[in-house]
């Protein structure tokens, strides 16, 4: 690993290239807020599948994706006196500071759960207590994640199911009341439903320490894999899935299964 001086050089040399590429770069100089937005959030996605397949050669790859551009907002930043780099990770700095009372001062906490707890009620107060609990989830998230985000916001708070076997019971009452639309076949209230239900389901995932989104890409990521068997047993026999019947395929599926 390398020393700290090592790595503040490293870091020195991204400035250096960032303020080099901003001038002499035809595509870098015209750069703005809101046309790297999209790219950034593509990067984000590329480095939370590295994450996702705890591929360390990926996930240092794609950090520096990320990286460059927090560089480049930076970088943006200083050319109208706005901000600079220094002011980010200064700003960082102070509030991770100010959040962790029972790190820099001399508050004593129990464990991790009420680090959150406290976190929460810190960020409510740097706002002069103005601030709504729920202000700080991003309009913007997926749903699955914003849906997650929301009930951890709210549990640090106080509002929450005592245990996930609790939440559990939501889950078979939303899916019976989901269950009464499609058969009513009003499909505005079934989709009312459908979200609730996902709300639940949610709610048992993070009670029970399992982020939902990650669960979920690991059932795609799971149904793709054996999906891809299907279609190449297909090939090898010179047919076409659509010929193919659906006890044909899923017989497939169960072989796809079976070799996991």
């Amino acid at each position: 690993m390398h020393t700290r001086q090592e790595q503040l050089e490293a870091f020195n040399r991204v400035l250096d290239v960032m303020d080099t590429l901003r001038e002499k770069c035809p595509w870098d100089k015209v750069q703005t807020n809101q046309s790297l937005r999209e790219n950034t959030i593509e990067e984000v996605y590329e480095l939370c599948q590295a994450l996702m397949d705890n591929d360390n050669k990926n996930i240092c790859k794609e950090l520096g994706d990320v990286l460059l551009h927090v560089v480049f907002y930076s970088k943006i930043g200083s050319e109208t006196d706005s901000f600079d780099i220094a002011d980010v990770c200064n700003q960082l700095c102070d509030k991770l500071i100010y959040r962790h009372p029972h790190v820099y001062g001399t508050t004593q906490v129990d464990g991790q759960g009420q680090v959150l707890q406290n976190w929460e009620q810190l960020k409510l107060k740097e706002k002069d207590g103005n601030k709504r609990v729920l202000a700080g989830v991003p309009d913007s998230l997926p749903s699955l994640i914003k849906a997650y985000r929301i009930q951890e916001k709210a549990a640090h708070v106080g509002f929450d199911w005592d245990t996930a076997a609790d939440a559990m019971a939501k889950i078979y009452e939303e899916a019976d009341e989901l269950k009464t639309e499609i058969e009513s076949g009003n499909k505005d209230l079934a989709e009312c439903e459908l979200g609730d239900l996902l709300f639940a389901v949610t709610n048992v995932a993070r009670l029970f320490k399992i982020h939902p989104d990650n669960a979920l890409e690991r059932t795609n990521s799971k149904f793709i894999r054996r999906f891809n068997y299907i279609e190449e047993q297909a090939i090898r026999q010179r047919r076409s899935l659509k010929d193919m019947t659906l006890a044909e395929m899923d017989a497939l599926w169960n072989q796809a299964k079976s070799m996991e």
